[in-house]
């Protein structure tokens, strides 16, 4: 058998450097680029707005940043529509569907069929197939884009909401009130647009709608916000409950705000008037 050795035993010396937690570094946003900072302000608009609430006419202010930042991570709740709170339903809803789906139909048909011209044997010259498979094409794609158009404001429900309002803020009483609006894409997506004021709501000139989100805004400025502030007066909402866009309006004093678009927000909204229960506007 081998005998074993007994060494005698040593404490490691560790040097002090590596016992000793590291430092850490902190970037001053002085040292940053002009270009990270810029974006930094636009992605603060997004996660931190400030909302406008209103019953009759235009009241108080109230800051749901913690609430909007909720529904900025990924794991948040879909967003559905309980068909007891709606007040208006689109009569052509599904005449919009139906043409959404043959105009994109069309398309993919004649995308597919499109390299055929080049493959089939012809009499037709090589300058001939490429002018034929680029009129059909833009054909299609013309088309395609005017469904795109005309259909993306139509809203095919509205309902009424409801929030109560905080209990300190002597001006906003009782319960304020603001619409829920669904339209979709050309990909028959849904997308819900909340308007917190309906003052900002204007008629349009744009063709295939009727209301627009304003631009400028003109109120008595014991109603307005303070001079410099910013406040989110509407948002769009995907499926899943992921903001895609904000409507956005700044204060420049004496009740004047002009409204700036941060994100992919639904801006126009068709909307038959006679049928709603209520005079929104």
């Amino acid at each position: 058998m081998l005998a074993c050795r007994q060494l005698p035993w040593r404490p490691l010396n560790i040097p002090a450097c590596v016992s000793k937690p590291l430092l850490t570094r902190q970037l001053s946003t002085s040292k940053l680029p002009h270009r990270l900072i810029v974006q930094a302000t636009l992605l603060s608009r997004l996660k931190r707005p400030r909302y406008r609430f209103f019953s009759a006419t235009l009241r108080g202010l109230q800051d749901a940043s913690s609430q909007a930042t909720a529904t900025l991570k990924a794991d948040s709740p879909k967003h559905r529509i309980d068909d007891s709170t709606v007040s208006y339903t689109g009569p052509l809803t599904k005449t919009f569907r139906n043409l959404k789906i043959f105009s994109l139909s069309s398309f993919g048909l004649a995308t597919a069929l499109t390299p055929f011209m080049f493959i089939i044997e012809s009499s037709l010259p090589l300058g001939a197939r490429f002018a034929l498979a680029f009129t059909a094409m833009a054909t299609s794609g013309v088309s395609t884009a005017l469904v795109s158009w005309a259909g993306a404001p139509y809203v095919a429900s509205l309902r009424l909401l409801h929030e109560e309002k905080r209990a300190d803020d002597a001006d906003t009483e009782g319960e304020s009130s603001s619409i829920e609006m669904e339209t979709s894409t050309l990909l028959l997506k849904p997308l819900y647009t909340t308007v917190y004021d309906t003052a900002f709501l204007a008629p349009t000139r744009r063709g295939f709608s009727t209301w627009e989100l304003a631009e400028r805004v003109e109120i008595p400025a014991s109603q307005a916000g303070s001079t410099g502030s910013e406040e989110t007066i509407a948002e769009t909402k995907d499926k899943e409950g992921r903001v895609k866009g904000r409507w956005i309006v700044k204060w420049e004093g004496d009740g004047v705000g002009t409204c700036v678009r941060a994100g992919k927000v639904v801006r126009y909204f068709n909307v038959h008037e006679e049928l709603l229960p209520i005079s929104i506007r």
